[in-house]
């Protein structure tokens, strides 16, 4: 089952003016799907696979990375 969360986050207003200038010209995508790759991508590069949990929640977030950079609006 794939479950959202709802997140609620300040972000400077210079990010804010470039995401949106992102999504202006990329129709692909939504502020939530930018959100779901940086995120996991974050936990991919700052991750360590030391422990089988620390294993699994960087397996999970490498699935939500490929699966966001993959997704195809319908």
């Amino acid at each position: 089952m794939n479950t959202n969360i709802s997140i609620l986050a300040e972000i400077p207003e210079d990010l804010h003016e470039s995401l949106k200038n992102y999504l202006e010209t990329h129709p692909d995508w939504d502020q939530d799907r930018v959100f779901a790759a940086a995120l996991s991508l974050f936990l991919l590069q700052n991750g360590n696979g030391s422990t089988p949990e620390a294993s699994r929640s960087y397996r999970k977030a490498a699935r939500v990375y490929l699966e966001t950079l993959f997704q195809h609006s319908v």
